[in-house]
């Protein structure tokens, strides 16, 4: 079954979306989180359930990261996307806290080519968990903002409240 609810934050009202799972922490497995005009958000569908109490953890970890308690996500997350896009995701869940990463640098540590950095930046694009799989984490090469779904101010806002620098010199 799948269900939805909304909290606000410091970005601005966040769209949770999940699955019910008996394996999941919290008994929600997350698909999705997404905020107010960003490209691909998610949108409530009739045959969707509203059910706050189905993301307490989620909500709780979000609220403590919000505050600058929480450095890691611990939240079960639904499967979906290409291959390739797991591997990009799996990418990002793993860059530090705090730390930057190039897309050039994502797609060195997926084993995909220099060719390739457009595709990992789709890959990115695709991500449909916004903050908890921290793809704001990722750079130009050059160290700029580039790309974020949600626009580059809430990616800006995100890498402020991680007083994020890069982990290595922006080369890729």
């Amino acid at each position: 079954m799948t269900v939805y609810t909304t909290i606000d934050s410091p970005l601005g009202e966040l769209l949770l979306v999940g699955e019910k799972s008996a394996t999941a922490k919290g008994g929600t497995a997350l698909a999705s989180l997404s905020m107010p005009g960003q490209r691909s958000a998610a949108v409530v569908r009739d045959d969707w359930t509203e059910d706050a109490a189905a993301f307490g953890e989620i909500v709780t970890q979000l609220r403590t990261y919000f505050e600058g308690g929480l450095t890691h996500f611990d939240i079960e997350y639904v499967g979906g996307g290409s291959e390739f896009q797991q591997r990009v995701w799996k990418a990002l869940e793993v860059i530090p806290y705090g730390t930057t990463l190039s897309y050039g640098q994502i797609a060195e540590r997926i084993g995909a080519s220099r060719a390739a950095v457009r595709a990992v930046g789709t890959a990115i694009g695709a991500n449909p968990l916004l903050v908890v799989r921290p793809c704001h984490r990722v750079i130009g090469a050059n160290g700029a903002l580039a790309g974020y779904a949600a626009g580059l101010e809430r990616k800006q806002r995100l890498l402020d409240l991680e007083n994020a620098r890069p982990a290595v010199a922006a080369s890729s």
